[in-house]
């Protein structure tokens, strides 16, 4: 257990949307077909003026408002973030700068989906060392890494920030965190070019080797249903708790059949799941804050309630952490 409490939650969300119809007539596909195969209906989009930082100071200032933390009182801030302003440097110093984060550290996570989840471990793990808040922020724009002719990636993705303020309490919230991470499926969901291993030339660029793969196979599906499954029931055994001791599932928001097929495994039922999938996509890292903050939003997480949240993604990184509000 650590002793950490979510001071408070914060969101930001493009105001600019792209609803289903809209892709399935650029991609000549029938009505419906993306929801039938995700549960989405529209996403958020980022104008083009704005970058990931900018859903980032957003998302952390609503925050350390909700928590009322002032900003030279944080130690450190963790990004998780998959689009970066720039490669080099981080964008997470430049999120502090405009947060006036004056003594804060600041580094971006590069966790894919997960990295809220491993955010959350490791800012509690610091807030509890240190006796310093933390901000955690997810933020991406990941409608600028899909290729618009994919109807795999096209239809999945969205843009959307979210912060959390983790501050050393008596009376904690982190009851457990599992972290985890298979590289064997490392190729499953890539960028392919970018990095050292395939810089990005003129001619990978014409092949959209720039954009988001994912590979097709019913494989992929089959086990990061089981990794995300098997990351909460790690979560919940450190936390001494069984699935049916769960008021609500908060799951990375990655596609209905997905959440579906983890929830089955687990042993938790529809109505004790949360999904915002419908209205805000898969934005990665930050999905799981904005159905966080929905879920408090709406009253479905009331004091003492018990949280399951789980992730998976990329690289095959998992994670779970159990909370009780």
């Amino acid at each position: 257990m650590f002793k950490v409490k979510v001071a408070g939650i914060g969101t930001s969300i493009p105001q600019s949307r792209v609803h289903n119809t809209e892709i399935e007539q650029r991609l000549g596909l029938p009505p419906g077909w993306i929801e039938r195969r995700t549960g989405i209906l529209s996403r958020p989009i980022a104008d083009e003026s704005v970058a990931t930082s900018d859903l980032a100071v957003d998302a952390g200032d609503q925050a350390l408002r909700a928590a009322g933390v002032q900003p030279a009182e944080i130690g450190l801030l963790l990004l998780a973030t998959s689009t970066p302003d720039h490669l080099l440097p981080p964008t997470a110093p430049l999120v502090a700068h405009r947060l006036s984060l004056v003594h804060a550290g600041a580094i971006d996570m590069a966790g894919a989906c997960s990295g809220f989840l491993y955010a959350l471990a490791m800012g509690s793990a610091y807030a509890q060392a240190i006796q310093k808040p933390v901000l955690i922020i997810a933020s991406n724009i990941l409608s600028r890494r899909v290729d618009p002719f994919d109807p795999m990636t096209a239809a999945l993705f969205g843009d959307g920030a979210g912060a959390a303020v983790l501050v050393p309490d008596s009376h904690p919230h982190v009851l457990s965190v599992h972290l985890g991470a298979d590289g064997s499926s490392y190729d499953s969901i890539q960028v392919p070019a970018g990095g050292t291993r395939e810089p990005i030339t003129a001619a990978g660029i014409i092949e959209g080797r720039h954009f988001v793969a994912i590979d097709k196979g019913a494989a992929l599906f089959r086990n990061a249903s089981r990794k995300m499954a098997e990351a909460g029931s790690q979560a919940l055994l450190q936390a001494g708790l069984d699935a049916r001791d769960i008021d609500c599932w908060i799951p990375h928001q990655a596609n209905l059949r997905l959440i579906r097929e983890a929830g089955n495994i687990l042993g938790i039922s529809a109505e004790r799941t949360i999904t915002v999938l419908d209205r805000y996509g898969n934005s990665s890292a930050a999905t799981i804050p904005i159905a966080l903050a929905e879920a408090l939003a709406s009253n479905r997480i009331r004091p003492g309630n018990l949280i399951l949240l789980t992730a998976v993604g990329a690289g095959m990184t998992n994670a779970g952490v159990v909370l009780q509000w």
